[in-house]
């Protein structure tokens, strides 16, 4: 009998939807155990507004996608309002998704996929939270060594930097942090991926990507002796090449993996060219993280106009990824 690969998903900030994408998972088939850390109420109430009749259940095995979840639960000391949020309740998520991480660490599970959470909220004067990228690799242990990467089946990008001002971008790209960034990727698209020799583009920081130095000269003292430096360990990369012309079908023929310099000059494109069909990938870590491509959807929460389909494609990767490790 081949094994299951056993998914843990984090429900998001329970005022956006993330329930929602909990309560359409109850009738998803899935061939993986899934196991969801969020609150039982808070679903319930959602389902209610979706007209969608659930059942908690603790069986093992295939998720049949027949109205049932496997859940552990988490208590929020609020009331849950769709669209309105609630700091005590995202910090209780927030414990959640800590708890989810050291269950993969632990091997209890072979995969973490994410829902939204809403940074604004979690953050303080005293700690900015950035993100799950670098709130994940910090609890593994890796903080600095994570990528933060975007996948479709036609098309991945990888980031350089990530949530930061665009502004403070050229100081946070160095010769250090790309060769760090490149080496990571090689291995994980080797490894986790199964690509065995994968073809990497790397994308200018500047127009036309510099021009020579015309016009910025961070691809002449920092970009191009990365690259130079990586080629000669065998790692396959093109570029830096000018990012308005990086994403013509010549190149992504030739392209199994971008490398953008930031957030969205590489998140932009993706999302034009795959909106919907996107997951979110951090790379760097001992465990398997997926997520969707979209944010909290505070919105829209608790509606009929809510499109599963990222959140269904992250579940679909994450049980491939795992099935790579076996």
């Amino acid at each position: 009998m081949k094994r299951l690969p056993n998914l843990i998903i984090t429900s998001g900030d329970p005022a956006g939807i993330g329930l929602d994408l909990c309560v359409m998972l109850a009738f998803k088939k899935f061939l993986a155990n899934i196991t969801i850390i969020g609150n039982k109420d808070a679903i319930l109430s959602r389902a209610k507004q979706q007209k969608k009749n659930i059942i908690f259940s603790n069986k093992l095995g295939s998720h049949l996608g027949n109205g049932e979840l496997k859940i552990i639960n988490l208590d929020y000391k609020n009331p849950v309002v769709s669209g309105q949020l609630n700091k005590s309740n995202s910090l209780q998520q927030l414990k959640g998704l800590k708890n989810s991480i050291e269950l993969c660490l632990s091997k209890k599970f072979d995969a973490l996929i994410t829902l939204p959470i809403h940074k604004q909220i979690l953050s303080s004067k005293k700690n900015k939270f950035t993100g799950h990228t670098e709130y994940i690799a910090d609890i593994c242990g890796h903080k600095g060594n994570e990528v933060m990467l975007l996948s479709n089946k036609k098309l991945n990008v990888a980031l350089a930097s990530t949530h930061i001002s665009l502004k403070d971008v050229p100081s946070k790209i160095t010769q250090k942090s790309l060769c760090t960034t490149i080496s990571t990727l090689h291995h994980d698209l080797r490894k986790k991926f199964k690509i065995l020799f994968p073809k990497i583009t790397v994308i200018g920081l500047n127009p036309h990507s510099g021009e020579g130095g015309e016009f910025g000269d961070e691809e002449i003292k920092i970009i191009w002796p990365a690259i130079n430096k990586m080629q000669e360990l065998g790692i396959s990369l093109t570029g830096p090449i000018p990012a308005d012309t990086a994403f013509t079908p010549k190149v992504m023929r030739k392209t199994d993996c971008y490398l953008a310099m930031y957030h969205d000059q590489g998140l932009a494109p993706f999302k034009a060219l795959t909106f919907g069909k996107g997951v979110n990938v951090t790379l760097g870590l001992p465990i398997i993280r997926t997520s969707v491509d979209h944010g909290t959807g505070l919105d829209i929460a608790g509606s009929n106009s809510i499109d599963p389909s990222s959140f269904f494609e992250s579940i679909k990767l994450a049980i491939s990824l795992a099935k790579n490790q076996y």
